[in-house]
Protein backbone atom coordinates (compact mmCIF):
# COMPACT_ATOMS: atom_id res chain seq x y z
CA UNK A 1 0.00 0.00 0.00
CA UNK A 2 1.34 3.74 -0.65
CA UNK A 3 2.32 5.84 2.29
CA UNK A 4 0.59 8.81 1.07
CA UNK A 5 0.89 10.68 4.79
CA UNK A 6 4.36 10.79 4.01
CA UNK A 7 3.88 13.84 1.20
CA UNK A 8 4.53 16.91 3.15
CA UNK A 9 7.77 15.49 4.38
CA UNK A 10 8.64 14.23 1.30
CA UNK A 11 8.61 17.07 -0.66
CA UNK A 12 7.76 20.64 1.78
CA UNK A 13 11.02 20.49 2.99
CA UNK A 14 13.03 20.66 -0.63
CA UNK A 15 13.08 24.04 -2.92
CA UNK A 16 11.54 27.31 -3.24
CA UNK A 17 7.47 27.50 -3.98
CA UNK A 18 6.69 28.63 -7.38
CA UNK A 19 4.58 32.03 -7.59
CA UNK A 20 3.57 32.06 -11.32
CA UNK A 21 0.08 32.13 -11.69
CA UNK A 22 -0.55 29.91 -14.78
CA UNK A 23 1.86 27.39 -14.66
CA UNK A 24 0.72 25.81 -18.05
CA UNK A 25 -1.00 27.92 -21.09
CA UNK A 26 -2.44 26.17 -23.75
CA UNK A 27 -3.80 28.48 -26.13
CA UNK A 28 -5.64 27.22 -29.79
CA UNK A 29 -4.11 23.99 -29.80
CA UNK A 30 -5.20 22.09 -33.21
CA UNK A 31 -3.83 18.44 -34.21
CA UNK A 32 -5.35 16.35 -37.59
CA UNK A 33 -4.05 12.99 -38.70
CA UNK A 34 -4.99 12.96 -42.09
CA UNK A 35 -8.67 13.92 -42.53
CA UNK A 36 -9.32 13.49 -38.58
CA UNK A 37 -9.61 16.72 -36.40
CA UNK A 38 -7.93 15.45 -33.01
CA UNK A 39 -7.74 18.40 -31.88
CA UNK A 40 -9.81 22.05 -33.01
CA UNK A 41 -8.37 25.05 -31.03
CA UNK A 42 -7.93 23.86 -27.67
CA UNK A 43 -7.42 26.61 -24.89
CA UNK A 44 -6.97 26.55 -20.99
CA UNK A 45 -4.53 26.95 -18.45
CA UNK A 46 -3.43 25.46 -15.42
CA UNK A 47 -2.64 27.58 -12.65
CA UNK A 48 0.23 26.70 -9.90
CA UNK A 49 -0.91 24.28 -7.47
CA UNK A 50 -4.17 23.26 -9.30
CA UNK A 51 -4.49 19.71 -10.45
CA UNK A 52 -7.49 19.61 -13.27
CA UNK A 53 -9.02 16.10 -14.58
CA UNK A 54 -9.64 15.54 -18.68
CA UNK A 55 -12.57 13.05 -19.45
CA UNK A 56 -13.72 11.70 -22.10
CA UNK A 57 -14.34 8.62 -24.70
CA UNK A 58 -11.38 6.75 -26.10
CA UNK A 59 -10.07 8.17 -28.69
CA UNK A 60 -10.93 11.54 -27.91
CA UNK A 61 -7.58 13.09 -28.29
CA UNK A 62 -6.40 12.63 -24.51
CA UNK A 63 -3.36 10.82 -25.02
CA UNK A 64 -2.89 13.11 -27.97
CA UNK A 65 -3.38 16.48 -25.68
CA UNK A 66 -0.93 15.40 -22.98
CA UNK A 67 1.47 14.59 -25.89
CA UNK A 68 1.31 17.72 -27.26
CA UNK A 69 1.48 19.71 -24.22
CA UNK A 70 4.96 17.21 -23.17
CA UNK A 71 6.34 18.68 -26.86
CA UNK A 72 6.46 14.96 -27.64
CA UNK A 73 4.29 15.49 -30.66
CA UNK A 74 3.88 18.77 -32.41
CA UNK A 75 0.75 20.66 -32.95
CA UNK A 76 -0.40 22.14 -36.49
CA UNK A 77 -1.16 25.42 -34.51
CA UNK A 78 -1.59 26.68 -31.44
CA UNK A 79 0.71 27.39 -28.14
CA UNK A 80 1.72 25.72 -25.52
CA UNK A 81 4.10 27.29 -22.08
CA UNK A 82 4.88 25.88 -19.15
CA UNK A 83 5.95 27.87 -16.36
CA UNK A 84 6.82 30.75 -18.78
CA UNK A 85 9.00 28.76 -21.09
CA UNK A 86 7.03 28.40 -24.94
CA UNK A 87 7.30 24.35 -25.71
CA UNK A 88 6.52 24.69 -28.85
CA UNK A 89 9.02 27.14 -29.94
CA UNK A 90 11.62 25.48 -28.89
CA UNK A 91 13.77 23.10 -31.13
CA UNK A 92 14.16 19.20 -30.80
CA UNK A 93 16.69 19.83 -28.28
CA UNK A 94 15.12 22.78 -26.15
CA UNK A 95 12.23 20.56 -26.20
CA UNK A 96 13.86 17.93 -24.78
CA UNK A 97 15.77 19.40 -22.04
CA UNK A 98 12.40 21.51 -20.88
CA UNK A 99 10.57 18.11 -20.72
CA UNK A 100 13.36 16.72 -18.70
CA UNK A 101 13.86 19.41 -16.52
CA UNK A 102 10.30 20.58 -15.63
CA UNK A 103 8.04 18.10 -16.52
CA UNK A 104 6.75 14.62 -14.95
CA UNK A 105 4.35 12.27 -16.98
CA UNK A 106 3.17 9.07 -16.02
CA UNK A 107 1.86 6.67 -18.73
CA UNK A 108 -0.45 4.63 -19.56
CA UNK A 109 2.50 2.14 -20.58
CA UNK A 110 5.41 2.11 -18.03
CA UNK A 111 7.93 2.35 -19.59
CA UNK A 112 10.38 1.09 -16.88
CA UNK A 113 13.55 -0.28 -18.23
CA UNK A 114 14.20 -3.61 -17.60
CA UNK A 115 17.93 -3.78 -17.44
CA UNK A 116 18.02 -1.26 -14.31
CA UNK A 117 16.84 -1.85 -10.82
CA UNK A 118 13.85 0.13 -9.31
CA UNK A 119 16.01 2.45 -7.93
CA UNK A 120 17.74 3.22 -11.17
CA UNK A 121 14.76 3.40 -13.00
CA UNK A 122 13.41 6.08 -10.69
CA UNK A 123 16.86 8.09 -10.71
CA UNK A 124 17.05 8.49 -14.74
CA UNK A 125 15.69 11.91 -14.34
CA UNK A 126 17.94 12.87 -11.82
CA UNK A 127 20.79 11.29 -13.65
CA UNK A 128 19.66 13.24 -16.65
CA UNK A 129 19.61 16.81 -14.54
CA UNK A 130 22.91 16.30 -13.21
CA UNK A 131 22.36 15.77 -9.70
CA UNK A 132 24.85 13.96 -7.77
CA UNK A 133 24.48 10.10 -7.04
CA UNK A 134 24.03 10.68 -3.51
CA UNK A 135 21.43 13.15 -3.65
CA UNK A 136 19.68 10.95 -6.25
CA UNK A 137 19.69 7.54 -4.12
CA UNK A 138 18.31 9.59 -1.36
CA UNK A 139 15.56 11.07 -3.36
CA UNK A 140 15.09 8.03 -4.89
CA UNK A 141 14.28 5.67 -2.04
CA UNK A 142 12.17 8.06 -0.16
CA UNK A 143 9.98 7.89 -3.36
CA UNK A 144 9.89 4.10 -3.53
CA UNK A 145 9.07 4.11 0.42
CA UNK A 146 6.06 6.51 -0.54
CA UNK A 147 5.12 3.98 -3.03
CA UNK A 148 5.02 1.30 -0.74
CA UNK A 149 8.47 -0.51 -2.80
CA UNK A 150 10.95 1.19 -0.48
CA UNK A 151 12.26 -2.80 0.53
CA UNK A 152 12.44 -3.72 -3.19
CA UNK A 153 14.71 -0.74 -4.74
CA UNK A 154 17.50 -3.22 -6.16
CA UNK A 155 14.93 -5.34 -7.47
CA UNK A 156 14.59 -6.07 -11.15
CA UNK A 157 11.22 -4.62 -13.17
CA UNK A 158 10.96 -8.25 -14.38
CA UNK A 159 10.00 -9.41 -10.97
CA UNK A 160 7.39 -7.21 -10.08
CA UNK A 161 3.19 -6.78 -11.09
CA UNK A 162 1.81 -4.83 -13.50
CA UNK A 163 0.41 -2.71 -10.43
CA UNK A 164 3.96 -2.32 -9.10
CA UNK A 165 5.50 -1.34 -12.25
CA UNK A 166 3.08 1.97 -12.72
CA UNK A 167 3.91 2.64 -9.16
CA UNK A 168 8.04 2.39 -9.89
CA UNK A 169 6.86 4.65 -12.92
CA UNK A 170 4.78 7.33 -11.00
CA UNK A 171 7.94 7.85 -8.59
CA UNK A 172 10.04 8.09 -11.33
CA UNK A 173 8.13 10.68 -12.59
CA UNK A 174 7.83 12.52 -9.02
CA UNK A 175 11.51 12.34 -8.41
CA UNK A 176 12.91 15.41 -10.35
CA UNK A 177 9.92 17.60 -8.55
CA UNK A 178 8.24 18.70 -11.83
CA UNK A 179 6.63 22.18 -12.72
CA UNK A 180 3.69 20.26 -14.84
CA UNK A 181 2.68 16.51 -14.10
CA UNK A 182 1.28 14.58 -16.44
CA UNK A 183 -0.60 11.49 -15.73
CA UNK A 184 -2.39 9.15 -18.39
CA UNK A 185 -4.59 7.21 -16.68
CA UNK A 186 -2.42 6.38 -14.05
CA UNK A 187 -4.52 3.71 -11.84
CA UNK A 188 -5.47 1.66 -14.62
CA UNK A 189 -3.79 -1.00 -14.00
CA UNK A 190 -4.23 -0.74 -9.76
CA UNK A 191 -6.45 -1.75 -7.16
CA UNK A 192 -9.27 0.73 -5.50
CA UNK A 193 -7.16 0.73 -2.20
CA UNK A 194 -3.74 1.51 -3.75
CA UNK A 195 -5.41 3.73 -6.81
CA UNK A 196 -6.61 5.44 -4.28
CA UNK A 197 -3.28 6.04 -2.10
CA UNK A 198 -1.37 6.55 -5.80
CA UNK A 199 -3.84 9.78 -6.91
CA UNK A 200 -3.56 11.37 -3.18
CA UNK A 201 0.33 10.84 -3.42
CA UNK A 202 0.15 12.74 -7.43
CA UNK A 203 -2.36 15.64 -5.62
CA UNK A 204 -0.23 15.54 -2.66
CA UNK A 205 3.29 16.61 -5.16
CA UNK A 206 1.17 19.14 -7.40
CA UNK A 207 0.08 21.03 -4.23
CA UNK A 208 3.05 20.92 -1.63
CA UNK A 209 5.39 21.95 -4.60
CA UNK A 210 2.61 24.23 -6.30
CA UNK A 211 3.24 22.78 -9.58
CA UNK A 212 0.61 22.11 -12.28
CA UNK A 213 -1.23 18.42 -12.43
CA UNK A 214 -3.48 17.16 -15.54
CA UNK A 215 -4.69 13.78 -15.23
CA UNK A 216 -6.34 12.12 -18.21
CA UNK A 217 -9.01 9.66 -16.79
CA UNK A 218 -12.23 7.05 -17.33
CA UNK A 219 -12.41 7.09 -13.57
CA UNK A 220 -15.25 9.28 -12.49
CA UNK A 221 -13.69 8.89 -8.88
CA UNK A 222 -10.38 9.04 -9.76
CA UNK A 223 -12.01 13.05 -11.44
CA UNK A 224 -13.63 14.33 -8.54
CA UNK A 225 -9.98 14.20 -6.60
CA UNK A 226 -9.56 17.33 -8.88
CA UNK A 227 -9.87 20.97 -8.51
CA UNK A 228 -11.95 20.88 -11.98
CA UNK A 229 -12.85 18.71 -14.72
CA UNK A 230 -12.61 19.62 -18.29
CA UNK A 231 -14.40 16.91 -20.94
CA UNK A 232 -12.36 16.31 -24.12
CA UNK A 233 -15.52 15.86 -26.39
CA UNK A 234 -15.56 16.75 -30.79
CA UNK A 235 -12.16 17.67 -30.58
CA UNK A 236 -13.23 20.72 -28.41
CA UNK A 237 -12.33 20.88 -24.39
CA UNK A 238 -15.31 22.42 -21.95
CA UNK A 239 -16.04 22.28 -18.63
CA UNK A 240 -17.71 18.46 -17.34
Amino acid sequence: MVDYSRVDSLYGAHGSLRTIGRMLVVENLSKAYGARTILDRVSFSVAAGEYVAIVGESGAGKSTLLNLIAGLERPDSGRVAIDGAAMTALDDNARTRLRRLRVGFVFQAFHVLPQLTLAQNVEVPLVLAGVDAHERAARAQALLEAVGLGARARSAPAELSGGELQRVALARALVHRPALVLADEPTGNLDPETAAATLALIAGEIRARRAAGILVTHSSAAATRCDRVLRLDAARLRPA
